[in-house]
Parts: C-alpha cells; sequence; structure tokens
C-alpha cells in the first residue's frame, strides 16, 4: 500500500457522485470570490496594495492591435521584489481598481482583462472592448489605478455546466462511460497482437499496448524520470493507425502545447484550439486562429468584412445595395463554414485545455478517443468537460506529484482536491500502468521516494545510477541545522522565511561550487535549481544570491524556485531549503509529501537539503528519509560557531 494515501470519496452513485463535485466546486468558487471582495474591503487598503498579486500604482501605457485584431494594453508599475514570484501569468484574469473619493476603500470597476505577458514592472493586458480601455484611461485622469488578479468565473460556469449534463445525460455510450470511470462498470479491454516499437523499454511498449487494448479507460502511471511523455506520443500516434483524430486536453495551456509541440515534432497534423494568447511562440503556427488566417479563401473573406463594416446604415440603403449587402453576408457565412471544416479535416490531433473543450469550435464534435496528460493535476470537474466529448479516455500523469490546486480548506477536505486519476487508481487499479525506468536520478535520490511512493518498483537505467557531478562527489547531503537554532519567521503574507537557513544556503552553494570547481561547473554546463516550499524563502534566495559577485559567471545556470515552479522540470544539481525550524515539529504544509517527492526528484546528480531535522524528524517520512541519507550520502550535523 503506497504510504502516501489520499482520501477517499464515499461510495455514491454516479449521477450523487457529480452533484457531489458541483456543490464542493460552488463551494471553491464562492470562497475565491469572497477573498476578492475581502482584498477590496474598507479598512484593508494598506494590506490590499501590499499583496504579491496586487500592483498599485499603476500607469496606463500604449494600447495597439496584435495580429488576431485583440486589443492590448500595456500598463507599468513600480519594480518590485517578487516580480518573478507571482501568480501573475499568460491568461490570468485581472480586475482594476482605484481609491473611492472617500479615501476609505477600493472600487473594483465593471469589467475584467487577461494578461498576455508579464514581465518585471509591466504587463501586457488582452482587453474586453475599447468602451473598457476608454473608461479605464478617463478613471486614470482623475485617480490612481490598481490592479490584482481576479476570479476566473468562465471556467466555474464551463465545470459546473459539464457536471450537469453529465448527470442528466442518456446516451448509451456516455453513459457506459461514465459508470466505468466512477459507477460499479470494470474496464474491459480488447485483446489486439503484440505492437513493435522497439525504441521504447518493456514497460513503455505495454503502457502503449494496454492504452490502445482499452475499451473505455486506461491510465499511463509516469513517475519523476520514466518518459510519460515519449510513452504518451506514442500512444497517441499508435491510436491514429485505428482512428481518424483524437482530442488530446491537459488542465494548463503549458501542459498543452508540451504535448502538443512532440507530436507536432513527430510531423503529426495538430490544431491548437484556445486563446492564443494563453499559448506559447512554438504553438501560435498550429493555433486555429494563425491557420484561419492563412487559409486560401481568408483574403476574400477579409475583403467582405471591411466591405460589411464599410456599408451605410440600413436607413439609407437601396434595395439594390440591400440584396448585395445579403448576397456578402450569405458568402461570408458559407466561407466561414469552408476554411472551418478544412482546418478540422487535416488536422489529426485537436489540441486544447479541459476548459478548452467546451470552446464553441468543438460544439458537436465528438472523439472516439480523449487524451488527458497531467491528469494528477486536474480538477475532476474539468475532466467531465472533455469526457463528454469522448467514447473512451487515456489519462497519463503521476498522482504522487502535486495535486490540482484548491483554495477552499474545506472544498479540498471533502473530496475536491481527489482527482479523477487518483480515484481510478484506488478503485480500478486494472487500468493502471507503472512505468518504471526512470532516465533522469542516480539511483541513490531515486531509491527513498520510488520506496516511500511506488512501491520500490523504480529502477534507474544503467547510464544514469551512477552519474556524478564528480568522481570525488557523492549524491545526497544533507546539512543539518537542528544545532543552530535559526528559527522561522512569518510575515505579513502567510508564506515563511528563514533568513539564517537562507545564508546558510548561499555559503553552502559556495563551497560547494569550490569543492568541484567553477570551472569544471561552466565547461559541463551543469545546472542548479535551488527550491523551497515557500515564496518568502525563495524572494529572500534570489536576493542574497543576487547580492554575491561571486556566482555573476554561474548565474545563468541557476534556477531558484518554488516546488510547484519546478514540476515537470530537473536539473544536475537541486538545493532544498526547508525553512521550518521550532521545537513543537510543526512542519506545515511540508505534511503534503507529494511536495516533497517532486523537490527530491528533480535532482539528476547532486541532492543537498538544508533543514533541521529534528523539527522534521517527528514526521515518519522525514525521518526515514534522515536515516537513508545517511546510509548513501552525507548527513552533516552543522553548529554555530561561538
Amino acid at each position: 500500500m503506497n504510504k502516501h494515501t489520499p482520501p477517499t470519496a464515499p461510495q455514491a452513485t454516479p449521477v450523487a457522485s457529480l452533484q457531489r463535485l458541483a456543490d464542493l466546486l460552488r463551494l471553491e468558487m464562492d470562497y475565491e470570490r469572497h477573498a476578492h471582495a475581502r482584498t477590496l474591503a474598507p479598512g484593508r487598503i494598506a494590506a490590499t496594495i501590499s499583496q504579491p498579486d496586487c500592483r498599485y500604482p499603476i500607469t496606463l501605457g500604449q494600447s495597439s492591435y496584435n495580429a488576431l485584431d485583440q486589443l492590448l494594453l500595456t500598463v507599468t508599475y513600480p519594480l518590485q521584489p517578487d516580480d518573478a514570484d507571482t501568480d501573475f501569468e499568460p491568461g490570468k484574469p485581472v480586475a482594476f481598481f482605484h481609491l473611492d473619493p472617500s479615501g476609505n476603500a477600493l472600487r473594483e470597476l465593471p469589467f475584467q482583462a487577461y494578461i498576455e505577458q508579464a514581465e518585471p514592472g509591466a504587463l501586457t493586458l488582452a482587453m474586453p472592448t475599447r468602451a473598457a480601455l476608454q473608461s479605464l484611461r478617463a478613471h486614470a485622469s482623475s485617480r490612481l489605478l490598481g490592479l490584482c488578479l481576479s476570479v476566473d468565473t468562465t471556467s466555474y460556469r464551463v465545470m459546473l455546466d459539464a457536471l450537469a449534463l453529465a448527470c442528466r445525460s442518456t446516451d448509451p455510450r456516455f453513459l457506459t462511460l461514465r459508470d466505468t470511470l466512477i459507477g460499479p462498470l470494470q474496464p474491459t479491454f480488447r485483446s489486439l497482437p503484440p505492437l513493435s516499437l522497439p525504441w521504447l523499454n518493456p514497460g513503455q511498449q505495454h503502457a502503449v499496448q494496454r492504452v490502445v487494448e482499452a475499451q473505455q479507460v486506461a491510465i499511463v502511471h509516469g513517475p519523476p524520470g520514466t518518459g510519460k511523455t515519449t510513452t504518451l506520443v506514442e500512444a497517441v500516434i499508435e491510436t491514429l493507425q485505428r482512428e481518424t483524430q483524437v482530442l488530446v486536453c491537459a488542465p494548463s495551456n503549458a501542459a498543452v502545447d508540451w504535448i502538443s509541440l512532440q507530436l507536432a515534432q513527430r510531423g503529426v497534423p495538430l490544431l491548437r484550439i484556445g486563446n492564443p494568447l494563453r499559448m506559447t511562440d512554438q504553438m501560435l503556427e498550429c493555433s486555429y486562429e494563425r491557420r484561419y488566417a492563412a487559409h486560401p479563401h481568408y483574403a476574400e473573406l477579409w475583403a467582405i468584412r471591411r466591405a460589411l463594416r464599410q456599408a451605410p446604415a440600413a436607413e439609407g440603403r437601396a434595395r439594390q445595395q440591400q440584396q448585395r449587402l445579403a448576397h456578402l453576408r450569405d458568402r461570408a457565412t458559407q466561407l466561414e463554414i469552408t476554411i472551418q471544416r478544412d482546418l478540422f479535416d487535416h488536422a489529426r490531433v485537436i489540441a486544447c485545455t479541459l476548459i478548452g473543450s467546451a470552446y464553441r469550435l468543438l460544439d458537436h464534435r465528438r472523439f472516439t478517443t480523449l487524451f488527458i496528460d497531467e491528469a494528477a493535476q486536474a480538477l475532476e470537474p474539468a475532466c467531465w468537460a472533455a469526457i463528454l466529448k469522448a467514447d473512451r479516455v487515456i489519462l497519463s500523469g503521476d498522482h504522487c506529484q502535486l495535486p490540482p490546486t484548491v483554495r477552499c480548506p474545506d472544498a479540498a477536505r471533502q473530496g475536491l482536491a481527489l482527482t479523477l486519476m487518483q480515484r481510478l487508481a484506488q478503485t480500478k487499479p486494472a487500468c493502471v500502468t507503472l512505468l518504471q525506468v526512470q532516465y533522469r536520478m542516480n539511483s541513490a535520490i531515486m531509491q527513498f521516494p520510488s520506496r516511500w511512493f511506488y512501491h520500490g518498483r523504480l529502477a534507474a537505467a544503467p547510464e544514469v545510477a551512477s552519474r556524478l557531478v564528480s568522481p570525488i562527489d557523492t549524491p545526497i547531503t544533507w546539512l543539518d541545522t537542528s544545532q543552530c537554532h535559526f528559527g522561522e519567521r512569518q510575515g505579513l503574507s502567510p508564506s515563511r522565511s528563514n533568513s539564517e537557513e537562507a545564508r546558510l544556503l548561499v555559503h553552502a552553494l559556495r563551497r560547494y561550487t569550490d569543492t568541484i570547481g567553477i570551472g569544471r561547473l561552466l565547461d559541463q554546463r551543469t545546472d542548479f535549481g535551488i527550491i523551497s516550499p515557500y515564496r518568502a524563502q525563495v524572494r529572500l534566495i534570489r536576493r542574497l544570491l543576487k547580492w554575491q559577485k561571486y556566482f555573476r559567471t554561474l548565474r545563468p545556470q541557476i534556477t531558484v524556485g518554488t516546488v510547484d515552479g519546478f514540476q515537470g522540470q530537473e536539473r544536475d544539481v537541486i538545493v532544498i531549503s526547508m525553512v521550518r525550524d521550532n521545537e513543537q515539529g510543526s512542519i506545515g504544509f511540508l505534511r503534503d509529501l507529494r511536495r516533497m517527492n517532486v523537490a527530491i526528484t528533480r535532482a539528476r546528480m547532486k541532492l543537498i537539503i538544508l533543514g533541521n531535522a529534528d523539527t522534521l524528524g517527528r514526521h515518519p517520512f522525514y525521518a526515514q528519509f534522515v536515516e537513508h541519507v545517511k546510509q548513501v550520502g552525507e548527513f552533516v550535523e552543522l553548529r554555530v560557531e561561538s
């Protein structure tokens, strides 16, 4: 039994389960709305404008239209030290606010914008309308403006609509799939001749075989470094040998773009559906909007639209002119239908986010197979938006790594944080294939997470099992601060920091680079990842490193971030600052061991941990991890010099 056992939902009928999910989703939505309202409440002005996800004051810059005819506005603001560690990301909604005449409260303007690009000290925003921009400029002429992240009500509406439709559907094919996913039916598999995919290892080949044989559902469980994306790409390509078109989704635009890029590089014709503002530059060429504008008929359609926009008002039109305009509208509609049909007919893969699967372009489209990548990070209600369009579902991910974000503690506790992939892995284990050979970590780094999270079933590929930064190095070092009595600190925000531990980290990193040789590290392009579970500590470490001239040449090879920011990444050397240091053994959200699984397994050749082993060791996970380090690496007890 996995020692990290997520909460299980009570047994219920499929419809009751979906209705329960809808209730929890409304709880989460209300929690977000109330939190946003509190941000702008009277008497909280100073607290609001100091929040990491608020910017005040802002200055309105130039506006322009991009190639897709979207109205963009640049806003600037005083540079802040936490700019690189906020949730200001492309695609996120923002709200504008200003100080009301009383000077006692902040007032929100009645529209939202979406972030297209985020840079230190500046944001590029997609404005909803020209009228919204004019209103914003009018307010800016008389008072200071600010902005903050807002609630994405569109996503909630999509998920609630999907759950309602899943409850009332009478489609026999969908009901079979629904009752297999969350009901009493067990998944079934066809028997097909063995596939020949010699470029995959046997476990990966078996996973692809199970995908093509699955009649309702299959799960590719990919622990860190096991080639999950490689396996999923092959599964999609093999499925396309049997089907005309598949739907590929993921919970985030970044995850959709990553799997889409791998498919496109294999020559798979792909159409990326969604807001181009949220796509990487590499995927824009595959976007529906870019392909639409490149279609041979688009020039004629654009000319017709221009003629219709420039036509005089209806009351001034002669009958002959009205007939001509009606003909132009009919022709425009025909061209739109033709272009859309051509784009979809030439694509073998339709790729979008789970929420994006509800986009109007996909109305009334159905797919034999739906692939959901990073399914362990997807809220179950979001999955149902895409599942409604499919006859069978393939999920890929790792439910032993970071879960989806649920902000409402009650909703999380009652089951909203339990993903569909987790639930299936627990209740329908026959549909799960675990990839077991990992190609990332030194075996000493791999062994403990393998034992705790994956039943000890992971094995290191021979080419990485003994790999080190240097022959004189060891794979794991724990610098124990138990005798240093550093102490942790909680500031105005919920995040915590440990300034002495941060200084020790910078010192330890310098000693390590001196030991290995900075010339060797530069020549080999050894890259470093510095991770802390707490944003406040990340900001502190960034500042300390910036002040150190010693690291100037190595700085391009060093990344500092939170655990969430390192999900899906890897580095040669990983340094983790644990922060927690108290006599009570309180470790806060470090109890979510999936976070530590992610942090530990980012390392290829070297893992360095700084932390108070006495504080952390009250939890069995950390106590056993310390013992593991003592067996296979270095455990160094530090003392403050008198």
